[in-house]
């Protein structure tokens, strides 16, 4: 059970910005080891209330819910030297649905938007849902 936290008057807490959310995925990826960030290139991260309609579609989600983040670009394994007008490798996390899991689960929202952040990483890195779960699996 989450213990309840008594140092914030949460009475007069707003939900988190995309700002806020964007501020603590930033320092999550700074305290990832520098070996492993060096390994993410220039990629870039972005934060948005929802994935957009075209992204639901391809996607084939239910609800705007139903993804907490997304990796777009060239995983490494595929990086190759990028073509003409392709845009450069991105994460997207979306607030509203982190928000929702966060109420549900009992985890820190750090601790979810760090976990989220690596997943999507682990995208970049070639390593599919499947092969995510098996090194999360493995290492509990």
């Amino acid at each position: 059970m989450g213990k309840l936290d008594r140092s914030s008057d949460w009475a007069h807490c707003m939900a988190p910005s995309l700002e806020e959310i964007e501020q603590i995925a930033i320092v999550a990826y700074a305290a990832l080891p520098v070996e492993f960030r060096s390994l993410c290139g220039d990629i870039q991260l972005h934060v948005a209330d929802f994935p957009d309609e075209e992204i639901a579609d391809e996607m084939g989600l239910e609800t705007p819910y139903d993804i907490l983040g997304l990796f777009e670009g060239s995983a490494i394994a595929e990086a190759s030297a990028p073509a003409t007008g392709q845009l450069p490798n991105r994460i997207l996390l979306y607030r509203r649905p982190i928000l929702d899991y966060w109420a549900e689960h009992e985890e820190t929202l750090g601790a979810l938007v760090s976990h989220v952040l690596i997943h999507e990483i682990g995208h970049h890195f070639g390593l599919s849902d499947d092969d995510m779960e098996a090194l999360e699996d493995a290492a509990d």
